[in-house]
């Protein structure tokens, strides 16, 4: 596969995870190996190019114009396949590497024009300068280390870095090009990753002729501005299709019935299962969801309580308050140890997790410590009230206990399930954070969570809602599926293809099944041919689930 042929086919690519990312990445590649440009035989070979810096280095070693560094760790190439007229070398034969200038600090800033460069990149104007002409600044410590910065006029490099000015004639624009690479460098450490000097001088480097630098300059521009616009239109059809996503889902629960089902479904977008979650649940407790059935025992009178919506003539607001026992979680004193042991679990807002269910805690109290806390039984519903997880919810199947950054509601005669879809759908969630005081930590009190208003249908018909939105939710969790899936099938057909390209030979298996995939319309299922199906399924079964 020719590279022009894979820009060409990069729509059936696009899903791939970062795939414009990647295909920067490769270009990089491909540059560095010798394979984003045409040998010229008629050219000066590098070999000619490192003759002369040799000459003029013993010059320049004599009279201390460079520090004279060890280069004898010649790069190791052995498995790579050097083109024509190039030669395989280290960094520090090319280049004059060192580290930054530690002694200077910010408080020398002034407006003298001398730019100055720390881990993070360009950092202000500095009266020092080290430096007068092209170079390549590398960010040897931290997060960013493998990160390069072009340099050029009069500049200086400061702490955590490592500067590389390469020797006449060697083209600056080409070796910062190739080597900002991340994954081109060795890291040491952990948590604090770091490029050793010793590493930076070492690095294996294939040097092509002069001639040619340039052209691997031009085209690597000319690609990357391409890989710009498609970053560009990708972005730009993200935001359309989101757009139009949000409009199809509000005007689908303005009217959901199955002749409106392509609002939701169809080929030009995809609406993702996150969204679909939301819309069902509004849709739920809206009483959209399923018919209203006359004959159904009407709901009981209500405390008084403003609507935040309209809801089916059956159906009443209450506050949640009203409808059971409402707490705030209280933790058992530490001062005393017999509060703790084995007996039950004691959670806390990290053990509610965003899709409703608990997480294993290691903390545990005694049944001491459940009476001198605040204890939840089975079908109580918690939610966070603090921080930035507030409204996570989850309904208790189990004796346990909980802190006081959460908020329990234990109910006399309403479904725990419906009550539950209702504290997680939008509009209680937005309650939430109205209500909630704190910008950097949100924080309700247990009194305003109590009053937001619960629109309740009668109770069987809550029974339909959960059963109907169960099944719902079992099906777009399928459809989630399907697409982690396609998106690994088009992160394995970027893989291959990159393959391809830099090792010049194609995997024929991966090629072959990848091939038959990408004969469809791309590699993105829609959620029409998911829910429609091999099975015989048709868009119905997204309505008329019994």
């Amino acid at each position: 596969m020719k590279l022009k042929r894979f820009f060409e086919k990069f729509d059936q690519l696009a899903d791939a995870p970062s795939a414009v990312t990647k295909m920067r990445e490769l270009i990089l590649q491909l540059a560095a190996s010798g394979k984003l440009c045409s040998q010229d035989p008629s050219e000066e070979p590098a070999s000619m190019l490192l003759a002369k810096i040799s000459g003029a280095n013993k010059s320049r070693y004599a009279c201390g114009e460079i520090r004279l560094r060890l280069t004898a760790l010649i790069a190791e190439c052995a498995e790579a396949i050097i083109p024509e007229g190039w030669s395989s070398v280290s960094l520090g034969e090319i280049a004059d590497v060192n580290w930054g200038n530690t002694s200077l600090t910010k408080k020398s800033y002034t407006e003298a024009g001398f730019t100055a460069y720390s881990a993070t990149g360009p950092d202000g104007w500095i009266d020092h300068a080290e430096f007068s002409g092209p170079g390549i600044v590398l960010s040897a410590i931290g997060a960013r280390s493998g990160k390069c910065f072009l340099a050029d006029g009069k500049w200086t490099a400061i702490k955590n870095t490592i500067t590389i000015i390469p020797f006449d004639p060697i083209s600056n624009d080409w070796l910062f090009r190739v080597i900002n690479r991340e994954s081109a460098w060795k890291k040491r450490g952990g948590a604090q990753p770091f490029i050793a000097l010793k590493d930076a001088i070492s690095l294996p480097i294939l040097l092509p002729p002069l001639a040619e630098q340039k052209r691997i300059v031009a085209k690597m521009d000319e690609l990357m501005a391409l890989c710009d616009r498609l970053e560009a239109q990708q972005q730009e059809r993200d935001t359309r299709h989101t757009a139009l996503a949000r409009a199809s889902l509000a005007r689908f629960a303005e009217a959901p019935a199955p002749a409106n089902l392509d609002f939701l479904f169809h080929k030009s977008y995809t609406i993702t299962p996150a969204d679909l979650r939301k819309t069902i649940l509004t849709l739920a407790v809206q009483g959209k969801l399923v018919p209203q059935d006359p004959n159904d025992e009407p709901a009981e009178v209500p405390s008084e309580c403003e609507p935040l919506f309209e809801i089916p003539t059956n159906w009443l607001w209450r506050p949640l308050g009203s409808l059971g026992l409402c707490r705030t979680g209280r933790t058992p004193p530490t001062s005393d140890p017999t509060n703790y042991g084995i007996g039950f679990p004691f959670i806390g807002p990290g053990q509610i997790t965003p899709s409703g269910t608990f997480t294993t805690t290691e903390k545990s109290i005694t049944s001491k410590g459940l009476e001198n806390g605040t204890e939840a039984n089975f079908s109580d519903i918690l939610m966070v009230c603090i921080g930035g997880s507030i409204g996570k919810a989850a309904i208790c199947r189990e004796r346990l206990g909980f802190n006081q950054q959460i908020n329990s509601v234990r109910l006399k005669c309403d479904l725990p399930e419906f009550v539950y879809l209702a504290l997680t759908s939008d509009y209680f969630q937005e309650q939430v954070l109205s209500n909630a005081s704190g910008s950097a930590t949100p924080i309700i009190n247990k009194g305003k969570w109590e009053r937001i208003p619960i629109p309740l249908p009668p109770l069987v018909e809550q029974r339909r809602i959960v059963a109907k939105v169960d099944q719902l939710m079992a099906l777009v969790d399928e459809l989630e599926t399907q697409l982690i899936a396609s998106c690994a099938t088009a992160e394995k057909l970027m893989e291959a293809v990159v393959s391809e390209l830099t090792a010049g030979s194609a995997v024929a298996h991966t090629k072959s099944s990848s091939d038959r995939k990408t004969k469809n319309k791309g590699t993105r299922p829609c959620l029409l041919s998911t829910l429609s199906g091999k099975s015989g399924r048709n868009l119905n079964r997204w309505w008329q689930l019994s």
